[in-house]
């Protein structure tokens, strides 16, 4: 069996979660795997507490994950990336700095950093 490089592995997930594929995504990531605040708390713990938080995610309808740069280094990934999302009060993007941790072809942990929400300005009435 060959094992997925790191950067193959976070395409990989990039490419799952814009597609909204959760078992996709969800293989990506090691078993056990955890999700981090940046420097902060965990988020998530395993695929079972990852799941439903991707879902939920998925719910949204304008949501996407441009990619605007990468850096690998050994089996770290760090990518910045501009989020579309449909947040409570209208459609708008946020910059995110992820960063990943791969593990003989899965990540083991990712850790995530958000900018500003900008939201898109209003349709005039």
């Amino acid at each position: 069996m060959t094992t997925r490089s790191p950067l193959a592995t976070v395409q990989a997930q990039l490419d799952a979660y814009n597609a909204r594929d959760i078992d996709a995504l969800m293989d990506t990531y090691a078993p056990d795997a955890q999700q981090f605040a940046l420097h902060g708390a965990l988020l998530a713990q395993g695929h079972e507490q990852m799941r439903p938080r991707f879902l939920e995610r998925f719910q949204e309808p304008d949501l996407h994950a441009r990619l605007l740069s990468r850096t690998v280094l050994g089996n770290f990934v760090t990518d910045l990336e501009l989020v579309t999302r449909n947040f409570p009060e209208g459609q708008g993007t946020l910059e995110m700095l992820c960063v990943y941790e791969v593990s003989e072809g899965r990540i083991v942990r990712a850790s995530f950093a958000a900018g500003d929400k900008r939201l898109y300005p209003s349709p005039a009435a």
